[in-house]
């Protein structure tokens, strides 16, 4: 036995290695072939840049402004790093794809919890969990929801080891990731923490298991809980989360007590009414039908819907009353899922957090299939050449997107895609539908289909390099900004002003943003005749020359002066 869990163990360590070699390959494509995405990474790099320019680290600014939609802790990390290695661009942008990587460890590791003795599910989790494509692309993105997730995993690892281990002290664990989460994105923390710890008597219970019961690695494969379960009756339990829960709101206090008395009445209400109450009021008024989520979730977990061995081992879901780590993982993801799907303004990555429950739950289903039936299955029943196909597809389908563009007149800026490395993605995935039947364990088949994931985002960054560049990269005019600003030009912002330009040119002044109130373009054009005027426009204006133009997504920025501005009036009228 010892020598089989020691070469358990050192097959899970080899494991770890191959997702962490992979999150190191894809981010460094994604920071070498991708500049900052505006207007969300470009903005939340504008927050810090204006914290750390001002030495306030208490009240986030944006543009001269007081900045209430999150809260500062992701800007804090980005202050850590330029703390010690100066201002830089690298390190904002890898703060929340380094949680995404932590995030994999820990959801092995709470494998470990929920299924003790059955360790290749902890192996298998991480691994299902990196190849999600939608988790793996926005691994690579300045956001938020990645630490949110951090928070979620440690709180499931404490309220797990409370209850298993009857160590009310593990619920420091909960508090601390509520603390964490508040900090991080507000009240949103509470809908992926709390309800684990409230319905515990749902997935604790344990059903009486059949004598006849199959056994693997010693252990009921049903996960009867064995060691020390809570045993401190309801009332402490739930006494326990409730000082959890305070304990996380007081670390949110720290900061927001004193955030609210410096920021003033206006900033005072948006970070305790607008964070919380204030979304509650506005939250049944659907940007998107209630079904949305259910609809896209398929498309989420590419590509393991298409994976004929994934919906063979979910037949196996229907003993869930009989599996205390899928009932936890079910009552983690399905009350997230019901809340988002009725709040307004649903957008995909709300779900990130509760991924790791997916993961969870499809790594027990289908390592539970492969060790049910490991004489049995054939290399065509598993499949790979369903999932690889569908990578062969998208690979033509990259690689031949420009040329459809051009016969049927679409938009410039798809023709603009490299078409080349799609067609290294089909090449990977031919190989891999050619050679697949070789491949007869169980690891080395889930690896490579989240090879393949990797792969495509990969592809999809260095296809989308020229159009990147050249629609999407605002540094050269940001730091054109930057001199302008330094020869004492002021310049202003037609339309509401996101800080794209902020970070990247290390702006010293502000943009002041018009258009938006009458009469405050009048007003600016009076008190700034010398001012220059950026102008975002999606057609051509041979009106007036322009000072300087920059091509923004299918549109472009075009810079003019406040006297051309006043001579040729229907630039700013229709833009």
């Amino acid at each position: 036995m010892k020598k089989l869990l020691s070469t358990t163990r050192t097959v899970g360590d080899g494991y770890a290695i191959l997702w962490t070699a992979m999150w190191l390959v894809m981010m460094a494509a994604a920071l070498y072939f991708r500049p900052l995405l505006p207007v969300d990474e470009t903005r939340y790099l504008a927050v810090a840049w204006e914290m750390w320019r001002n030495g306030n680290f208490l009240v986030p600014h944006l543009n001269g402004e007081t900045y209430s939609h999150k809260p500062p802790l992701l800007f804090w990390l980005m202050h850590l790093g330029w703390s010690v290695f100066g201002v830089n661009e690298w390190w904002p942008r890898l703060v929340a794809p380094l949680f995404g990587l932590i995030n994999l460890y820990l959801t092995g590791l709470l494998a470990q919890y929920l299924w003790p003795n059955r360790s290749s599910i902890a192996t298998a989790a991480p691994i299902i969990l990196i190849g999600c494509l939608f988790w793996t692309l926005f691994t690579t993105l300045t956001m938020f929801d990645m630490l949110l997730a951090f928070c979620a995993l440690l709180a499931m690892i404490g309220i797990i080891r409370a209850w298993q281990k009857d160590q009310p002290s593990s619920l420091v664990l909960l508090a601390l990731a509520i603390g964490i989460g508040l900090l991080t994105k507000g009240p949103a923390v509470l809908l992926t923490t709390l309800p684990v710890s409230l319905f515990v008597p749902y997935w604790t219970f344990s059903p009486k298991v059949k004598k006849t019961e199959k056994k693997i690695d010693g252990d009921n494969i049903k996960f009867p809980n064995k060691n020390g379960t809570w045993s401190r009756g309801w009332s402490r339990w739930y006494f326990g989360v409730g000082l959890a829960l305070l304990g996380g709101v007081v670390i949110a206090l720290l900061w927001a007590i004193p955030a609210a008395m410096s920021g003033g009445e206006a900033y005072s209400n948006a970070i305790f009414w607008g964070q919380s109450a204030g979304r509650i009021v506005n939250s049944f008024a659907h940007a998107r039908p209630w079904w949305w989520f259910l609809a896209v979730l398929p498309v989420l977990v590419l590509p393991w819907t298409v994976w004929p061995a994934f919906w063979r081992a979910l037949g196996r879901l229907r003993d869930v009353h009989e599996d205390n780590g899928i009932r936890f993982c079910l009552v983690w993801f399905l009350p997230a899922l019901f809340t988002f799907s009725i709040i307004s303004g649903k957008q995909l990555h709300y779900l990130l957090p509760v991924f790791p429950a997916l993961a969870l739950i499809g790594s027990r289903l289908l390592v539970d299939h492969n060790e049910r039936h490991i004489n049995q299955i054939s290399w065509k029943q598993y499949g790979l050449h369903v999932p690889a196909t569908l990578f062969l597809i998208l690979g033509f389908f990259l690689s031949l997107i420009p040329f459809f563009a051009k016969i049927m007149g679409l938009h410039p800026i798809i023709q603009e895609i490299n078409f080349v490395w799609g067609l290294v993605l089909a090449l990977l995935a031919a190989g891999l539908i050619w050679w697949g039947h070789r491949i007869n364990s169980f690891m080395p088949r889930i690896a490579c289909l989240a090879s393949l994931s990797i792969a495509l985002i990969i592809v999809i960054h260095l296809s989308l390099k020229p159009v990147l560049n050249e629609r999407y990269n605002l540094d050269t005019f940001s730091k054109q900004i930057r001199q302008w600003q330094d020869r004492g030009i002021s310049l202003a912002y037609l339309g509401k002003y996101h800080g794209m330009f902020n970070f990247m040119g290390r702006l010293e002044a502000r943009i002041v943003p018009v258009g938006l109130l009458h009469p405050d373009l009048e007003n600016w054009q009076k008190a700034n005749p010398k001012g220059y005027l950026i102008v975002p426009v999606g057609r051509k204006h041979e009106q007036a020359t322009p000072i300087y133009t920059q091509p923004f997504r299918g549109r472009r920025f075009m810079v003019i002066t406040v006297a051309q501005s006043l001579a040729h009036p229907e630039i700013i009228d229709k833009p």
